[in-house]
């Protein structure tokens, strides 16, 4: 009886998320099958619905969001982005910076512990950073609540700006192929799967975004052209991903700390405009167009702002590598550098 709820609630979620993204789309919002369906179960959720994601949803939509974005990385393209390797490494590491900035700022604003406060601001994955911070005494549920807040503040700011500024089209990227072949796409998806199963396997964070992308990449480098993917496809994946960062605004959480929630939009939108900052100056520096460097330096999540490059064609490979670089910096060398400041405070507050 049970599972027979949750599969109804779920069956109403994803209606409830189709009809978001169908009205944001007739509205002519930026990424609206998306941004639709995450407001829409948002809205369901602190209205107190019964609701469920769908039980693997937001792994199928990563996976269908990096199989498609793999498929920009022909070889003339990936040599290109390799060349900014090092100003990827150097955004990958200001992030760290902007992280230990907006926690201080999230801090002061709302009395919450630095610990917390940290974890709650660093632009990396919302499970990963929720981990961590539980491995250092961070109070896990507003860790999650904040990068979820932080997720949705990004989404819908940061491509309705470059939208209503008209930025379009700066990058004239394309797949490698533009062809959809029913078996060559199912081969795709079977090994771009397996890549996110292996990555899950080993434990690494974000599996179901990086294997995909990364075995997607490594066939279309070496010009294994198997199929295009179909808008409908893609639409589905951010569809997913949608309901599933909307169904995280649980209504106890939200009206449990107003404050709190206050305080990280005001983290957030000061992360962003010192992320802007930074993409102009690094504009100034590499001659990138300045559109291109904002979804790159933006603290989103990948597959976000990835497909936020996609949707408006401005430099989607080199936008998923920059996030590609930051996420995995973030999630690697996060605790080692917390541990390295906790030293750096005590030796000088013995």
């Amino acid at each position: 009886m049970k599972r027979i709820l949750v599969y109804r609630e779920t069956l109403y979620a994803l209606l409830l998320c189709a009809t978001g993204g169908a009205l944001a789309r007739l509205s002519h919002m930026p990424l609206p099958w998306m941004i639709g369906p995450m407001l829409a179960m948002g809205a369901g959720k602190l209205a107190g619905m019964r609701l469920h994601s769908p039980r693997g949803g937001r792994e199928t939509g990563q996976l269908l969001i990096a199989s498609a974005l793999g498929l920009y990385f022909t070889p003339t393209v990936a040599r290109e982005v390799v060349h900014y390797g090092p100003l990827m490494l150097l955004t990958a590491l200001s992030a760290v910076l902007l992280g230990y900035v907006c926690g201080l700022l999230l801090a002061r604003l709302t009395g919450t512990d630095k610990i917390t406060s940290f974890f709650a601001s660093v632009p990396g994955g919302a499970t990963e950073m929720a981990v961590l911070g539980m491995r250092y005494g961070a109070l896990v549920e507003r860790v999650a609540l904040a990068q979820a807040l932080r997720i949705l503040i990004v989404v819908l700011v940061i491509p309705g700006a470059l939208t209503l500024l008209g930025f379009h089209g700066t990058h004239a990227y394309h797949p490698a192929t533009t062809a959809a072949n029913p078996g060559g796409l199912a081969l795709l998806l079977l090994v771009t799967a397996a890549g996110g199963l292996a990555l899950q396997r080993l434990r690494v964070p974000n599996a179901w975004m990086l294997g995909p992308l990364f075995v997607s990449i490594a066939l279309t480098v070496s010009d294994v052209q198997l199929s295009a993917m179909p808008p409908l496809l893609t639409g589905l994946g951010q569809l997913l991903v949608g309901c599933t960062l909307g169904a995280r605004f649980e209504r106890r959480f939200m009206l449990s700390a107003p404050r709190y929630v206050a305080g990280v939009a005001a983290s957030v939108l000061t992360g962003i405009g010192i992320a802007v900052l930074l993409a102009v100056a690094l504009s100034w520096m590499s001659g990138i167009p300045l559109p291109s460097l904002v979804l790159a330096t933006a603290p989103g999540g990948i597959a976000e702002m990835c497909i936020t490059a996609q949707a408006l064609q401005l430099g989607v490979p080199m936008v998923t590598a920059f996030h590609v670089t930051r996420v995995i910096l973030l999630v690697t060398c996060t605790a080692p550098l917390y541990r390295f400041a906790q030293r750096l405070r005590r030796n000088r507050n013995p």
